[in-house]
């Protein structure tokens, strides 16, 4: 058989109409879009506008409750993880109870809090067993381990919390830039969608991590629907969207 030039293939695939590999010149740069794992309701529409876009992602997974009654990282949840993890998107740890790390103890402990007050003083080995949880899930669910990064609940670390994180495998602690909180916790009340999109759209540049949820509890008006003529509007404005797994090459 006959080698096909890569100059006669280029050809080909302009002719196609078909977009070359590599051939987005990202004019404004790469943003990095992060989701977090939340109550689930928007899953499957959100991964859809992705694929629509051909817009790779970073999951950071918590094993969170669901608006169907189970859990983020229930094995009735491994289609959707094996899905996003077959069309190349990241994925990193996001601790497995999404409690909160608000002070170093002693000296060789860190506070543990959930939302209602709850305290656990884990240790290094009590802290790594937290993010392996969700590493052990992943990989039963996809077959694959996440990437070697981590974002704290609430982007909350304590100095001890990040020095545990590193010992466990996950040396990169992620967390987002100021233009890049989309603001889907706030109260739509206060923060209508047409004004974050607005801003988001007038104020992303080069390089910012951005967060989005898979469903807030709390927003009487979901932000996700807007994620589609948000990634519409940056693709206008020149820039890529890229994996952080991607941001280390």
């Amino acid at each position: 058989m006959r080698r096909v030039s890569s100059a006669l293939l280029a050809a080909l695939v302009v002719l196609s109409g078909a977009p070359a590999q590599g051939a987005e010149q990202c004019k404004g740069g790469r943003v990095y879009m992060t989701i977090d794992t939340g109550h689930m309701e928007p899953a499957e529409a959100i991964a859809e506008i992705l694929r629509k876009h051909a817009v790779r992602a970073t999951f950071f997974l918590a094993n969170e409750p669901t608006k169907r009654g189970d859990t983020s990282l229930d094995p009735s949840w491994a289609p959707f993880w094996r899905r996003l993890a077959a069309e190349g998107h990241a994925f990193g740890n996001h601790t497995w109870r999404h409690w909160y790390f608000r002070r170093d103890v002693g000296p060789d402990k860190v506070a543990y809090v959930s939302r209602d007050g709850q305290t656990e003083v884990l240790d290094q080995l009590g802290f790594c067993a937290e993010l392996e949880r969700v590493q052990a899930a992943f990989k039963e669910m996809t077959g694959r381990t996440l990437d070697p990064i981590w974002r704290a609940p609430g982007g909350r670390t304590t100095p001890r919390a990040l020095q545990f994180a590193s010992r466990c495998g996950y040396a990169r602690h992620v967390h987002w830039s100021p233009a890049g909180f989309l603001g889907d916790e706030l109260p739509s009340e206060s923060y209508p969608n047409e004004t974050l999109l607005k801003r988001a759209l007038n104020t992303i540049k080069a390089n910012d991590i951005l967060l989005l949820h898979l469903g807030i509890w709390s927003r009487k008006d979901p932000f996700w629907p807007q994620l589609e003529p948000l990634v519409a509007g940056l693709k206008a404005k020149g820039f890529c969207f890229a994996t952080l797994a991607e941001a280390r090459s």
